[in-house]
């Protein structure tokens, strides 16, 4: 088919697990065209090593296997968190912010080894598929996109199995048994959905957890830190300076030891169905709420107030797959200016799956003690002044209920 289908190489992204092995054997026999495999280290915390040997194993000649950790953190996941991003009130986007990244390296290294095609193992059910896509399109508009799961007819885990054994492809033991969830993960956060999960009303069983223990068992005393800020990025934890992979990992140790992070949500998916979903984003969890804490006394009350009204929109458009696009950009320019004083220390207690702030300072803060004392503040605020303020915001109503619109009816 690979002559009809004008396909010749396609650059696969590769985990090297069942269904990746599976695709990348289907596409050599469904396409007849090489396959190029592209495996990223994002700190999912798994050795890639076997993946290459795999795929070398299935005849692959050319194969990328990249550390992208610092890249990550540092040009995806910490521009995210300028803009204090959460998806329906409580998602942190773990999976969504990882995927433009990992189309991104493809798209690259389909220009680089000439190949006419890229594809992936995402279903056709959930929002990874539009993620990858839309990136795809929007760096390279001609390429051609193959996604497996929406073309062929292994239909079940037993097809895919019994495809595997046909074609010689190496299958561990536990995949042999029906998995009783789904997992994705880097270095942001884990993600666990489907069969076990699949029933909103039941809680998950506790073997679902893998990046954080119950905050029942967590210490009974407090763990004190303190996280520093330049531009609005964290740069260095207890005074100690760490590369941004390095600090986002620190965190995650230091959230997973106090039980921090855990989430239970059902989301609404880009393609119009509910899923339920149990995530772990330790670092993440104590980050955002260390940025909204030296945030609190560097920025202006319109800037602040701004940002989170834009908020939402930016972060729909990270979990729609729609970070390479020009309104995600203007967001993008717009969140970043706002951080120039972000810049301070801030800190933190981490206590049995809670983070408490319990102080902040920066040379860039706005808080001016004279002005807020109850103390004398000899004449810092002028508090007479307060009346003409109240009266003239107070104008719109007087006037209303002047004319029987009495408490803001309309």
């Amino acid at each position: 088919m690979g002559k009809a289908s004008g396909i010749k190489k396609v650059v696969l992204a590769y985990s090297g697990g069942l269904d990746t092995s599976v695709i990348l054997r289907w596409l050599q026999e469904h396409y007849g065209c090489e396959v190029v495999t592209f495996t990223a280290d994002l700190g999912q915390g798994e050795e890639l090593e076997p993946a290459r040997r795999k795929a070398e194993s299935l005849g692959v000649k050319e194969i990328f296997v990249e550390d992208l950790r610092e890249t990550f953190v540092k040009d995806y996941v910490f521009p995210m968190f300028r803009a204090n991003t959460v998806y329906e009130g409580q998602y942190l986007l773990g999976t969504s912010i990882a995927r433009p990244l990992i189309s991104k390296r493809q798209i690259e290294i389909a220009e680089a080894v000439g190949a006419d095609a890229v594809a992936h193992g995402a279903t056709g059910k959930g929002n990874d598929q539009v993620r990858f896509e839309l990136a795809y399109y929007a760096l390279k508009p001609d390429v051609k996109v193959i996604a497996p799961w929406r073309e062929w007819d292994l239909t079940s885990r037993t097809k895919l199995l019994d495809f595997a054994e046909k074609n010689q492809i190496p299958v561990t033991k536990d995949k042999r048994g029906e998995a009783p969830f789904s997992v994705d993960a880097n270095l942001l956060h884990s993600s666990s959905e489907g069969k076990i999960l699949e029933d909103p009303s039941l809680p998950p069983d506790e073997i679902v957890f893998q990046r954080t223990i119950s905050p029942e068992a967590a210490p009974d005393k407090a763990t004190e830190i303190t996280i520093d800020f330049k531009h609005g990025d964290p740069v260095a934890i207890n005074g100690e300076a760490l590369s941004p992979a390095n600090l986002l990992a620190r965190l995650n140790e230091l959230g997973k030891a106090n039980g921090i992070g855990r989430l239970d949500i059902v989301e609404n998916r880009f393609v119009g169905m509910k899923s339920r979903g149990i995530y772990e984003t330790p670092g993440g969890t104590i980050l955002l709420q260390a940025h909204r804490s030296i945030e609190s006394i560097t920025l202006d009350r319109e800037a602040a107030h701004l940002k989170d009204s834009i908020m939402p929109r930016y972060a729909e458009l990270i979990y729609n797959g729609l970070w390479f696009s020009p309104e995600r950009h203007m967001l993008q320019a717009l969140i970043d200016s706002s951080q120039k004083s972000v810049n301070g220390r801030v800190r933190l207690k981490l206590y049995k799956g809670n983070v408490i702030c319990v102080g902040r300072e920066s040379p860039d803060s706005l808080y001016d003690a004279r002005v807020v004392t109850f103390e004398d503040d000899e004449g810092a605020y002028n508090q007479v002044d307060a009346q003409g303020f109240i009266r003239l915001n107070a104008l719109r109503l007087r006037l209303g209920a002047n004319k029987g619109r009495r408490g803001g009816t309309p």
